[in-house]
């Protein structure tokens, strides 16, 4: 497929004569054509205005008629894998493998959404029914379902230019909603988003699917997405990066007129626990996973392990030169982009300075391009616990080993950590026993905690939260992976003394969708007539 280097905007491609930039491959650092135009004003105003045009006809299509077009769009990239990955590969220094694994998950995604939205009991339909003869007043009929909140803008993320970008899981689970997407994309990787692009806007057409029900804009810098938010037609934000870039976009949507709701993952140091029991019984096959957890993508995953935990004494010190040989042995690694290899650069460079935190382990020296070496740092409780910088995150293949003199001092550290993506607690049945209240401390502090694994690589199922409290997230109350990241871009409506033919299919008394609905504070597939008569 033919790269234009022009962002998309509904069937149309955006204009030339923005600013402009190329990616760059990472294993060369040099620059790879084309060069991309960035969107003007009038490119950001078109598509916000084509979206919200478009949401009066997407957002009413049938289930069946939203997940074909879900279907057709993993079909598109399953045809062109070839193509995507060879562009992914050039522009990010990934694994041909890595790069297989997210595109199958990319694809995979849509037809998870498909399936769901098909199915239909997504919508959580909530019936009460109405009593006219109740006294002292009658009771209303009452009748609530998930509708779609209108036009999303999704920023794609520099790791993962697929599975969180512009058909990642932002984007499949807003258009299963209901929702047109508008695509900021990231500068990192626009061959691989153009190319994700191109199959999105076929697909839309090849389903009859109104025009603005998707748009993509590039930008080498920040205006285009900070306009994005603040357009007043758009509804909605998806965010995965730094903290500073999501804080930024959570106050400009608090400064709008109207504010919008912001879901940015921001970054996590997925703390690692390990109890005596385990250190005792398994350190070897620990350090093993650790190392390889740290070091999987160069350390370029939201869920590497970035703190590990342990009680001081001769077991963690030689579980720390396992660790460390490991370390030196791992070969380098290109980091995505030269301002995410300068951070990184930074902070190891930081924490080398420092006596109290020596640097254990590095590994082999860079080679070429953006390569950066692995790095593995130990510290005390005390200084950990004075020191707010050591538990930031370190973006890249780096890590820090925290000894404990006691278990209070383990659970006070535990207590004092921010949100986390992850958690993870290694152990024996013994060891929980006696760690009972860490796991109940580290429930508030993480949307996923893991036993005796590792936190990188993300289940997409119905049960998988990949979220968890501030700064990990802007709301920990949602996940942006699995079935359930659906409700983020839906609202709650409720519809009062509805007669039953003007209501929504899910929530009219035949049921005819034949959907999981609560009837009076019961769940069933039945219609009204049948539920009441089987209570």
């Amino acid at each position: 497929m033919e790269l234009k280097g022009r962002s998309i905007i509904g069937w149309a491609d955006g204009a030339e004569g923005g600013a402009q930039f190329s990616a760059i491959n990472p294993a060369t650092g040099k620059e790879i054509a084309p060069k991309y135009s960035s969107a003007s004003f009038s490119d950001i105003d078109c598509a916000a205005n084509l979206a919200a045009k478009a949401f009066a006809d997407y957002s009413r299509r049938s289930a069946k008629q939203r997940a074909a077009f879900l279907r057709e769009i993993g079909k598109g990239i399953d045809a062109i894998i070839g193509d995507i990955i060879e562009r992914m590969i050039a522009e990010t220094g990934l694994t041909e493998a890595r790069a297989r694994v997210e595109a199958g998950r990319t694809s995979n995604q849509m037809r998870m959404f498909a399936d769901i939205i098909e199915e239909g009991s997504w919508v959580t339909a909530h019936i009460d029914r109405g009593d006219p003869g109740r006294k002292p007043q009658p009771k209303p009929d009452l009748r609530s379902m998930w509708r779609p909140l209108g036009p999303v803008v999704v920023f794609g993320a520099s790791n993962f230019p697929l599975a969180y970008s512009v058909a990642g899981g932002d984007t499949a689970s807003a258009f299963a909603a209901g929702n047109p997407v508008i695509v900021k994309a990231h500068p990192a990787h626009p061959g691989t988003g153009e190319l994700v692009a191109q199959v999105i806007r076929t697909s839309a057409r090849a389903c009859e699917m109104p025009e603005g029900v998707f748009s993509i804009l590039f930008d080498g810098g920040m205006e285009v997405g900070a306009s994005l938010v603040k357009h007043p037609l758009v509804k909605a934000v998806g965010f995965t990066g730094s903290q500073r870039g999501g804080r930024a976009l959570m106050d400009l949507a608090a400064a709008r007129p109207e504010p919008i709701p912001v879901y940015a993952e921001m970054g996590s140091t997925n703390p690692v626990f390990i109890l005596p029991g385990a250190m005792k019984l398994r350190a070897g096959e620990i350090a093993a996973g650790l190392h390889a957890s740290v070091t999987l993508g160069g350390g370029q995953f939201c869920t590497k392990p970035g703190l590990v935990f342990a009680s001081a004494g001769e077991e963690t010190k030689n579980f720390a030169k396992d660790v460390a040989q490991r370390i030196s042995a791992s070969a380098p690694h290109p980091l995505l982009t030269p301002g995410i290899r300068s951070a990184y650069d930074n902070a190891v460079a930081t924490r080398q300075r420092r006596s109290e935190t020596p640097l254990a382990a590095s590994g082999t020296a860079p080679a070429a391009g953006l390569d950066v070496s692995a790095a593995f740092f130990e510290t005390d409780a005390r200084t950990f616990v004075s020191d707010d910088n050591l538990s930031s995150e370190v973006f890249g293949p780096s890590t820090l080993l925290v000894s404990a003199g006691s278990r209070d001092e383990m659970l006070k550290i535990a207590r004092g950590l921010h949100g986390h993506l992850t958690a993870t607690i290694h152990g024996t049945p013994e060891d929980l026993a006696e760690y009972r209240d860490l796991v109940e401390i580290l429930e508030s502090k993480a949307g996923r905690v893991i036993f005796n694994g590792f936190p990188t690589g993300v289940e997409v199922t119905s049960a998988m939260v990949h979220g968890g409290p501030y700064p990990a997230t802007s709301d920990g109350r949602s996940t942006a992976v699995g079935a359930q990241a659906i409700h983020r871009f839906a609202r709650l409506i409720s519809f009062q003394n509805f007669p039953d033919q003007a209501l929504p299919l899910e929530l009219q008394n035949e049921n005819p969708l034949k959907i999981w609905r609560s009837v009076d504070g019961n769940l069933t597939r039945e219609s009204i007539a049948a539920a009441h008569a089987a209570v």
